[in-house]
């Protein structure tokens, strides 16, 4: 009896000791299972994620995705935890071509332009329209702006032109202008300055118009002064401002392709901001035809400095012939206004310009600026 009991003590002391090894073993492995889980989901991140990212670079079919394994055996672990990680995981992994590059800056425009042509012939027979001009320059934009899309000018210029009653000049003046001044890589603007009404005219006021009207459109930094009726015939006469003011217009046909006088600053000129504001502008009270451009000449040399000019064989200019202009007479006041030049240009210039804006329209080709800039003076009774 007594050995019957302890053989069944034994066997279950067996069988318990089995189940204890059998209980360890089983946590063992679901251990040993946990770990690996582990170790291979976090292989399946990596290598999944460097393949996706492989294989977008490469643009394999059917492998621009990336794939993604989870353990949910892990303690603590839930579904939307491992989204998270996983999103994160894809904005990280996210290739570079995804994110746009930083535009590289345009190397500077050079000195001379390579597409220059040189010669040009100029001829006024052929009927001209603004619709033609504007078919010829479709990169010109609104206003009558353009710039380089490939360098960098080194300076913004406004074209400014005295106008009134001069629309069929204008075409030609835009017709063989625009394309000069886009093969010479020059960033620009385009302004007529329209004197309304039928009194006295004023160019030289009507430039300084276009100085500070110019201003409220862009930050020019070079202003070229250009009459309607005068046209290069030479596109390496550079529009643009230089160390001195600049005349351009030194050889003109009427003149016999020569400078008529060494002090002759008119036609079309150019200067600095910088420049323009150290002669005061130009003067306002030169009213009819003739003497302006000269009294500025006197402002410069006045100021120190010098009036600098192309050689005389890029120099040339055609004018379109005309008759003269009904209300812009000769100023028989001129010759004593230019020798009085350096009692005046502190008080009478861009420091004292008063006019009465109108209106301001942007055509394809140009801005036009309608103006009141006032009326003469009485002149002095002669008894």
């Amino acid at each position: 009896m007594t050995r019957l009991m302890l053989g069944r003590t034994l066997e279950r002391i067996c069988k318990g000791v089995l189940l204890l090894c059998l209980l360890h073993f089983l946590i063992m492995m679901i251990l040993y299972f946990d770990v690996y889980s582990q170790r291979f989901d976090l292989f399946s991140r990596f290598n999944n994620g460097r393949n996706g990212s492989r294989n977008n670079n490469s643009g394999a079919t059917g492998s621009g995705h990336h794939y993604y394994y989870y353990n949910l055996s892990r303690p603590n672990a839930t579904l939307a935890s491992y989204l998270a990680a996983g999103e994160q995981l894809v904005l990280s992994m996210q290739p570079e071509t995804n994110q746009k590059p930083s535009p590289k800056p345009l190397p500077p425009c050079p000195e001379n332009p390579p597409g220059l042509v040189g010669r040009l012939l100029i001829e006024f027979s052929s009927q001209m329209t603004m619709e033609r001009v504007q078919k010829e320059n479709p990169n010109v934009t609104e206003g009558g702006r353009y710039t380089p899309p490939d360098c960098r000018p080194r300076w913004k210029v406004a074209i400014i032109i005295p106008f009134r009653h001069r629309e069929n000049h204008l075409k030609y003046w835009l017709h063989y202008v625009h394309p000069i001044l886009r093969r010479q890589r020059i960033d620009y603007g385009i302004y007529i300055i329209n004197q309304l009404g039928e009194d006295t005219f004023n160019r030289a006021k009507l430039l300084n118009v276009g100085y500070t009207e110019a201003l409220k459109d862009a930050e020019y930094d070079c202003f070229i002064f250009s009459d309607v009726d005068l046209i290069p015939m030479d596109d390496r006469n550079l529009y643009h401002c230089y160390d001195q003011p600049r005349h351009f217009a030194i050889a003109m046909d009427k003149f016999g392709f020569r400078l008529p006088y060494a002090g002759y600053f008119g036609g079309v000129s150019g200067l600095s901001k910088k420049q323009f504001l150290k002669i005061n502008g130009f003067p306002n009270e030169y009213w009819g035809w003739g003497g302006e451009d000269d009294d500025i000449y006197n402002r410069i040399t006045l100021n120190g400095m010098k009036v600098s000019r192309p050689d005389v064989r890029i120099g040339r200019y055609r004018m379109i012939k005309h008759e003269r202009d009904k209300h812009n007479e000769p100023n028989p006041q001129r010759f004593n206004k230019i020798q009085n030049t350096k009692n005046t240009m502190k008080k009478d210039g861009i420091s004292s310009l008063t006019y009465r804006l109108v209106q301001v329209k942007h055509y394809p080709l140009y801005t036009n600026i309608s103006v009141e800039i006032g009326k003469p003076p009485p002149r002095p009774f002669k008894g």
